[in-house]
């Protein structure tokens, strides 16, 4: 009894090591790169992934033969509330935002400094942004990660502003705390986020806060568009819609 619990603690070890690898690594792998990285059997590693593949976990590219992870694990790191998780809430603000705006439209959540995409409409535009869904950007550059950091309880929302690495982008990213606090309380104010070219040249974002029954952030709905398409003149009149969706988002959620 003993000898087998040892060997399914190994296996589960091995198993989360990979996971933890093909999440921070590198995206993808083969069987001999895992074995060479993490210093593991290749016969194991073998057992482990088809696994996990079978669960879902992982893919496999049939030609390469490379791993990589699913989006099922981001399941487990979305918000959660009455047993319903943050998209499957949101879902509907989600489509009626993409509806009306015609443009790429998003359901992000926090994780630890990072924004984490969830779910993705594609703008019915030729020209148009998107990402990979899982797709992590630094939250002090992105117009969801700004808005869920202004309705962060203010000791959590000091501390990840103090641990923030901020690095320029294009002319227009935030890179010290005093500018970032500065508009952090404009963000409050306003009641919507603004990322003005500020992780990529050329895309402009509005992004509001998807809160929980406390007030509190539990992720966000944006939409990003070229700048061209989002001028000045218009973001008032958007930001609106956004945040109307990101109030019909929290409601499901609560």
């Amino acid at each position: 009894m003993a000898e087998t619990q040892k060997s399914q603690a190994t296996s589960l070890h091995r198993g989360l090591s990979v996971l933890e690898f093909l999440a921070t690594a590198q995206p993808s792998a083969t069987i001999a790169e895992l074995s060479e990285r993490l210093g593991y059997p290749t016969a194991s590693l073998y057992r482990i992934a088809s696994v996990l593949t079978e669960m879902d976990y992982l893919g496999r590219d049939p030609t390469t033969k490379r791993y990589h992870l699913t989006n099922k694990m981001l399941r487990f790191g979305q918000p959660q509330s009455q047993q319903r998780g943050l998209v499957e809430a949101a879902a509907p603000a989600l489509r009626g935002l993409w509806k009306s705006t015609g443009e790429t439209s998003q359901i992000c959540c926090l994780a630890d400094t990072d924004t984490v995409v969830l779910e993705q409409l594609i703008s019915v535009h030729p020209f148009k942004y998107s990402t990979n869904i899982g797709a992590r950007t630094p939250s002090y550059s992105c117009a969801p990660g700004k808005a869920m950091i202004a309705w962060l309880p203010d000791e959590l929302q000091e501390s990840l502003i103090t641990r923030l690495k901020y690095k320029r982008f294009t002319s227009t990213t935030i890179t010290s705390r005093k500018h970032f606090r500065e508009d952090i309380k404009a963000i409050r104010r306003r009641g919507y986020a603004i990322d003005d070219g500020e992780g990529l040249e050329g895309i402009r974002c509005v992004a509001a806060p998807i809160l929980d029954g406390n007030a509190c952030t539990a992720g966000a709905i944006t939409i990003a568009a070229p700048a061209s398409r989002l001028p000045d003149q218009t973001i008032q009149a958007v930001s609106k819609i956004v945040m109307q969706a990101a109030h019909a988002a929290g409601e499901s959620y609560r």
